[in-house]
């Protein structure tokens, strides 16, 4: 799959354009980018690097081009918001869209918003897709429980914890691939050795706390228990997802690793001593394989 993180080129191959923020590629998202995958032409996806609302992801960078492979997508236009956010609606739509990226088909939701001011809309799309010969295809919201999927719904589930939602909704277990950093080595001591990550900024946090988890390494899938946090024990200038996997023997020092949080054991909290947090740990890496189903 090819990434692009410019609009000046020439030549495009007629495409099937999927629009969209798609910063979660939820349930909802995916119905779009399928009805874009669903066509004689190129599948391609215009989206931003970043929300334009501000509101943090609910999927990295890194992760979200894998899984648009993974679906076969097959070029990916990645735009920073803020160098088109001043372009009228109109022109946008034809001389970026159907001009220049050659759209022949193009597929949103039907609440899609573009252009200066956010003044662009599905009526707009449909005049200029009749007038330049290109087929409009507005995807109706996916429902779960009466309710539309969305990011912000997904958002303040993954905040409160309500993991199980949030991958309800997803489609798919949430998680994150980041690489493995040192940290104080502390529960080496303990002899409950862990990885640390650092979550990103531009990341939907998890509620502080401790979870059952999976994780996905070069060497196999091994259950885990993932403390996210500060860890006010021993303490951190960061948010942490350190995570320890009883059954796995190995430096993972600069690798990247795929953590998918399964379930909330229970709040981030402090103990008077490491021994209090070295049996704690071991009693919640208990509970996270019996969530998990580890044998």
């Amino acid at each position: 799959m090819e990434i692009l993180e410019t609009l000046d080129i020439d030549n495009c191959a007629p495409a099937s354009l999927a629009l969209g923020t798609f910063d979660g590629l939820h349930l909802g998202h995916r119905a779009v980018l399928e009805s874009a995958l669903d066509s004689e032409y190129s599948p391609q996806v215009f989206t931003f690097k970043k929300s334009p609302s501000g509101a943090p992801a609910l999927i990295t960078q890194e992760d979200k081009a894998a899984e648009l492979s993974g679906m076969g997508i097959e070029r990916v236009y990645s735009m920073d918001f803020h160098r088109l956010r001043d372009m009228e609606a109109e022109g946008f739509a034809r001389d970026i869209l159907l001009r220049r990226l050659n759209a022949r088909r193009i597929c949103c939701g039907e609440d899609f918003r573009f252009g200066r001011g956010a003044r662009g809309n599905v009526e707009l799309l449909s005049r200029l897709c009749k007038e330049y010969g290109a087929q409009l295809i507005v995807v109706p919201p996916v429902l779960d429980g009466g309710e539309k999927v969305s990011s912000t719904r997904i958002r303040r589930a993954v905040a409160e914890g309500d993991i199980s939602t949030a991958s309800r909704l997803l489609g798919r277990p949430f998680g994150f691939t980041l690489e493995v950093i040192h940290g104080n080595h502390i529960g080496t001591g303990l002899g409950t050795p862990t990885i640390n990550q650092a979550l990103p900024g531009d990341l939907t946090l998890p509620r502080f706390g401790v979870y059952a988890a999976w994780c996905e390494t070069e060497s196999g899938r091994y259950y885990g228990v993932c403390n996210i946090g500060v860890k006010p024990t021993v303490g951190s200038d960061r948010v942490l997802a350190e995570t320890w996997m009883p059954e796995f023997d190995g430096d993972l020092y600069g690798r990247r690793v795929r953590v998918e949080l399964m379930d909330f054991i229970r709040p981030e909290r402090k103990f008077s001593s490491l021994d209090q947090l070295k049996e704690e740990i071991r009693r919640n890496a208990i509970r996270a394989k019996e969530i998990t189903g580890a044998l």
